[in-house]
């Protein structure tokens, strides 16, 4: 280690051991790891009654927009995420998206709520590294819904993927599609 930097490292720590002050934590508070369902906004996406809003991770599901798959896989993340009901977030790597939502893995249990979805035909694979935590389990979860026709698999549902039709690559019959960017 160069002469100056052990120095510094060496000044510093005398300089907090002479304040009489512990040394500080480095990263901010973490969010707490359980929430109260107070609201379910779409498919993926819900509010706690602390006023969090979480987005489930590796996962995506039709927008509300996209008409009957969008409305059907909202049903599906309200009955597995009843108001009132408490349920375990667990993160990965990247805490919060581009919209300030927390991303987690949401548990009732021992059951992933991320994962039933999927397996259950409401949503489709979605992952952004560097949240890959479950990447795999929930790929195994797609093909055994898609091999089985399950949800929105069977009725054709993910013809327009979400992430295609918030880009504008493609049309749902009767809704038309949002600008590209949203």
């Amino acid at each position: 280690m160069h002469p100056r930097a052990l120095a510094g490292l060496l000044l510093g720590g005398l300089s907090i051991h002479s304040c009489g002050s512990a040394p500080r934590a480095a990263s901010t508070p973490q969010p707490p790891p359980s929430c109260v369902v107070e609201r379910v906004a779409d498919g993926d996406t819900f509010t706690c009654r602390d006023g969090r809003r979480v987005r489930l991770l590796g996962m995506d599901t039709p927008e509300l927009r996209q008409g009957e798959p969008g409305r059907q896989a909202h049903a599906a993340l309200r009955r597995l995420l009843p108001q009132g009901s408490t349920v375990r977030l667990e993160s990965d790597v990247a805490p919060r998206d581009r919209y300030g939502r927390e991303l987690a893995y949401v548990w009732t249990g021992s059951r992933m709520v991320n994962e039933i979805l999927v397996r259950e035909g409401w949503a489709m694979l979605y992952t952004l590294p560097p949240n890959v935590k479950y990447a795999d389990r929930l790929e195994r979860a797609q093909k055994a819904a898609r091999a089985a026709g399950a949800g929105l698999w069977e009725s054709g549902g993910f013809e327009c993927s979400p992430r295609a039709y918030r880009r504008g690559e493609c049309v749902t019959p009767g809704r038309a599609a949002p600008a590209a960017g949203r």
